[in-house]
């Protein structure tokens, strides 16, 4: 009988690694976190976002964007995965100390460190693969991220701002996305980047609440420890310098095109407005004392990312039927 499932949080109930998958592939897709898919879609997003950025106000779609949203998220599947087993590979001793994350396969032992080590090898191939469908010039800018991911694992020890540099780490794909579409890095790419990092400080924190009491006793730093009982203020501010980037992304990637720069900067702009409404409704609804209320707030990002993607995407197009161009 396989227990190791239920006294995991954040876990899916009745998801397929419980009741579908084969027993024995068990502990490796908990390793890769495919218990708890949100993880892939907050990595995936960004990536989308870059796209979607990249043709706000300029060529529109074309099949071969298509293919290459697919390929990310492929690639955010298999390096999610990779991500999560190395992190619990650095984290295994802590791991085994945290309520939460005392029953993770490394921590547990119901995988051992050397297959810990050919499991992330397996799926960092399935990401290199992946890789080579991109063009040049995104591969490169892929690449640029391994020094993130390397480093995230570390910087609880040595920072109360983890939760920043997995801002950096986990929308990196960002600058991917838009450069898989527009060839070249540009100012509109960066602010974009900025203001996701700031998503991903707030919803972080909001997810870290859960461990405070534990992370406090073992010396874990994180923001939700740093910000207290000012959490709500802290990311009320996180998140409306979140959506102030990405108002001013959205404007100056349409303004680098003479046609159709209105529609698009309203079409822009009425994407981020959406995004704020599912931001705003996690400061005013999260209880930051109860582990369940901050990770339905977390879990809600999924979302409230595939709305701003979708609203970015198609509102220039939808909006351009009643906004004159020019």
């Amino acid at each position: 009988m396989d227990n190791h499932r239920d006294t995991i949080a954040d876990a899916r109930p009745s998801g397929w690694v419980d009741t579908r998958a084969p027993q024995n592939w068990r502990p490796f897709l908990r390793l890769a976190r495919y218990d708890r898919p949100i993880g892939f879609w907050l990595l995936a997003i960004p990536c989308w976002v870059g796209m979607a950025m990249a043709h706000l106000g300029g060529a529109p779609w074309r099949a071969i964007d298509g293919f290459y949203a697919l390929s990310l998220w492929i690639g955010a599947l298999a390096m999610r995965g990779a991500g999560c087993t190395y992190n619990d590979i650095v984290d295994r001793d802590l791991d085994a100390k945290v309520a939460r994350t005392a029953l993770r396969p490394l921590a547990s032992g119901a995988v051992t460190l050397r297959t810990a080590w050919w499991f992330l090898a397996l799926q960092s191939l399935v990401g290199l693969g992946v890789l080579l469908t991109l063009p040049r010039t995104a591969q490169i800018m892929a690449l640029l991220a391994i020094p993130l991911v390397l480093a995230y694992p570390f910087m609880k020890r040595i920072t109360f701002w983890p939760q920043a540099w997995l801002g950096l780490t986990f929308n990196w794909g960002v600058l991917v996305g838009y450069v898989a579409v527009a060839g070249t890095l540009t100012r509109p790419a960066l602010i974009a980047y900025a203001g996701l990092v700031f998503w991903t400080l707030g919803y972080d924190t909001i997810y870290a609440h859960q461990d405070k009491e534990d992370d406090a006793l073992i010396g874990v730093k994180s923001t939700a420890r740093l910000f207290g009982p000012h959490s709500k203020t802290a990311i009320t501010i996180i998140y409306g310098i979140c959506l102030i980037l990405l108002a001013a992304a959205g404007y100056a990637q349409a303004t680098l095109y003479g046609n159709g720069a209105q529609t698009a900067i309203v079409g822009g702009w009425s994407a981020v407005l959406l995004f704020s409404f599912f931001l705003a409704e996690q400061v005013r609804t999260t209880n930051f004392d109860d582990g369940q209320s901050c990770l339905d707030a977390f879990k809600q990002n999924k979302f409230a990312g595939l709305a701003f993607v979708l609203a970015l995407a198609f509102a220039p197009l939808i909006l351009g039927r009643f906004v004159p161009a020019g």
